[in-house]
């Protein structure tokens, strides 16, 4: 079969006669597809598969219990031969062809005037992926179960199906969904793969400046981006503006993917969000994320906890709680948000009876290109952190963990920063 000769087509056989000449396993195979889709379904054969058995003997098929004869094609849209019989599945090959109905041939794809495609459905989203590969089943099976993964990590875009008229009863807009993603750290391969296929399908992002930013480029043209990042000490789109954003976009039927740095729920401000969806009686959905309070440290090779250095860690952001989290170099404080605060922080921990000489790190930009860790003490991490000149966004890790980092060994008296390898 030349597949230039080809010419892709949808049958729908719901009601419709569809004869399977043949009994056995390939037939099987057949008749349940057949059956999925609706069709009246006839077989010929002398015997019957175990399942094609049942099938019959719970009148879900007719079956002619015989050899294939002239006439049992009568009134059939379309026909399968399976017989495993070159001879007979020519016969009925050409019996289809003198009756112009169209028939698939299992033993000779190139006798045949239809062929079967390697299918995968994906029934949430009204789709059916079919491939055909010309005589090769299995090349045609290998290129559909990629493409079926490709959809579901969201590799692919596809919009949610809609009514083709897509409005309620009272004519306006159906509403369309939000989904709070988290991002993880930023870079794009820790985004979940729920959280890649939601963004395949969205109609409108709403972007954090933390969030996994080189996705966008892989959205469609059409796809709607607001940007409502924010910098240390300059919020552009205040937290309440960017809830009613969710909203409007979502009653005007547009799904949404608020795409966050990290996970929605850690100093994320998801909760709010959530809640002022579902009060507007918006369909959401949060999608954790990698936390950067625990991923930045493992960056640079530190562990939140460690047998024998930690059994616990707390996460905080510096501006608020710090002096009252569990003491001791064994119980780890991750501080989200907290190099302008610094000196202050380690202050207020020293004060609270942690000892100068806990140790700290200081990760910028984890996973990003200017990623690097500055070491210290909390006696001295605010002075070597000025002097390297740390800059948001950054994770400070404090606690003994810090000392099974591979930089910690070869910080220097001066403060120097390490940078990733």
């Amino acid at each position: 079969m030349d597949v230039s000769d080809l010419y892709p087509l949808g049958l729908r056989v719901r009601g419709r006669l569809v004869v399977v000449v043949g009994g056995g396993p390939v037939a099987g195979r057949r008749v349940r597809g057949l059956l999925d889709a609706g069709a009246q379904v006839r077989v010929v054969a002398p015997g019957l598969t175990d399942h094609l058995a049942a099938l019959v003997a719970d009148g879900a098929v007719e079956h002619r219990a015989r050899e294939y004869a002239p006439g049992d094609l009568d009134g059939a849209w379309l026909v399968h031969t399976a017989t495993g019989v070159p001879a007979v599945d020519a016969a009925v090959a050409d019996a289809a062809d003198a009756a112009r109905t169209f028939c698939v041939v299992a033993s000779d794809a190139a006798a045949a005037t239809a062929w079967v495609p390697a299918v995968t459905e994906l029934p949430e989203e009204q789709v059916t992926v079919a491939v055909h590969a010309g005589r090769d089943p299995r090349r045609a099976v290998r290129l559909r179960d990629g493409i079926a993964a490709a959809l579901e990590a969201g590799e692919l875009p596809l919009r949610r199906f809609r009514p083709s008229d897509g409005s309620r009863d009272d004519g306006g807009p159906s509403p369309g969904r939000v989904a709070l993603v988290g991002g993880g750290p930023g870079a794009p391969g820790l985004v979940t793969g729920r959280g890649r296929r939601l963004l395949a399908r969205a109609d409108v992002v709403v972007v954090d400046r933390l969030g996994p930013r080189s996705l966008l480029t892989t959205l469609a043209d059409d796809v709607e981006v607001v940007d409502v990042g924010k910098t240390s000490g300059n919020h552009p789109v205040p937290q309440e503006r960017i809830n009613e954003l969710l909203v409007e976009h979502a009653l005007a039927g547009r799904d949404v993917v608020r795409l966050k740095g990290g996970d929605p729920y850690v100093f994320g401000r998801g909760g709010e969000e959530l809640a002022a969806c579902r009060a507007a009686g918006i369909d959401v959905e949060v999608v954790p994320g990698v936390t950067s309070a625990v991923s930045v440290p493992a960056a640079v090779g530190i562990p939140v906890t460690h047998r024998g250095v930690a059994a616990g860690f707390s996460v905080l952001t510096a501006h608020e709680a710090v002096a009252h989290v569990p003491g001791g170099a064994d119980h780890t404080l991750v501080l989200l948000m907290g190099v302008t605060r610094l000196a202050r922080t380690a202050e207020v921990l020293v004060t609270a009876g942690r000892p100068a000489s806990t140790p700290v790190a200081v990760v910028e930009d984890g996973y990003g290109p200017r990623q690097r860790a500055t070491f210290g003490t909390l006696g001295d991490i605010a002075g070597r952190a000025a002097a390297a000149g740390v800059q948001p966004p950054a994770v400070t890790v404090v606690g003994d963990v810090v000392r099974l980092a591979a930089g910690w060994a070869s910080h220097s008296a001066d403060g120097q920063a390490v940078s990733r390898p």
